[in-house]
């Protein structure tokens, strides 16, 4: 006869869904302490900083700086319309700087180093797993943790904000672009509407969360590559979660930096 669980009894598969869940998180966690215990233990491994912040800052640059042209034309061409309905076309150049510095520009550009730089971070610490590479490294005396984990996640976090910056900037010449397909705005009187309009507490919390995108890109990249298995199969899926995680975190991050500005 089938057995019946009684009304206050936990299934057992949601209980142990709920252990996993925990654990997953034990292990972030620990996983997060060691990144900053071994972050500030010397030596640091500077030359591969270096080499990362290159592949993770110039090797994105070409995808940010298109994205970002396309997203300031495509926002002024899209609110043109509408502040003309209203007499404030004037507003255009305000308007966009807003949007793009406070918002559009670190959220889209965060998105971007989530697909490109979180999934070939997880893709490549997977294969080195099951390669053994990392094992390799161990038994050679190399700390195989400073430097395949903590150049990484140092490197996206110095350089997405970077990329954010080069976003808006970009963002903001196709903006211009955009408002003298109509008309005739001199390159002077854009910019210094556009920038007459931005406050301190605009620039200040996108730039500030643009480097927790960095940081969460990096160590979700690097933790699913890091403990990556069953062999070639363990490398993609460890590429495509830390896409979906990364992304998510970025979503999360930005969530929680608007609360906290409104409150401030």
């Amino acid at each position: 006869m089938e057995q019946v669980n009684s009304p206050g009894e936990t299934k057992p598969g949601i209980k142990s869904h709920i252990v996993q869940f925990l654990e997953a998180v034990a292990d972030v966690t620990r996983f997060n302490g060691r990144f900053f215990k071994e972050t500030f233990r010397l030596p640091f491994e500077f030359r591969e900083f270096i080499r990362q912040c290159y592949l993770v800052g110039y090797k994105s640059l070409a995808l940010v700086a298109v994205t970002g042209f396309i997203m300031g034309l495509v926002l002024t061409i899209q609110s043109r319309p509408t502040l003309r309905e209203f007499g404030a076309e004037a507003w255009l150049p305000a308007m966009v700087a807003v949007s793009i510095i406070r918002e559009i520009g670190p959220v889209i550009t965060a998105l971007i180093c989530a697909g490109k730089v979180g999934s070939g971070i997880g893709a490549e610490l997977g294969s080195m797993k099951v390669t053994e590479q990392i094992d390799a490294m161990e038994v050679s005396g190399i700390n195989p943790f400073k430097y395949i984990v903590v150049t990484r996640v140092m490197a996206t976090t110095f350089m997405v904000p970077v990329l954010v910056v080069a976003a808006d900037s970009i963002a903001m010449y196709g903006s211009y672009v955009a408002v003298n397909i109509e008309g005739k705005t001199s390159f002077t009187l854009f910019f210094n509407q556009a920038f007459d309009s931005l406050d301190f507490s605009d620039v200040f919390p996108a730039m500030i969360k643009s480097f927790f995108f960095g940081y969460a890109i990096g160590i979700i990249g690097c933790y699913n590559g890091y403990f990556s298995n069953k062999g070639t199969e363990g490398v993609g899926r460890s590429a495509n979660i830390a896409v979906v995680y990364a992304s998510l975190a970025v979503f999360v991050i930005d969530m929680i930096a608007a609360q906290l500005t409104s409150l401030l």
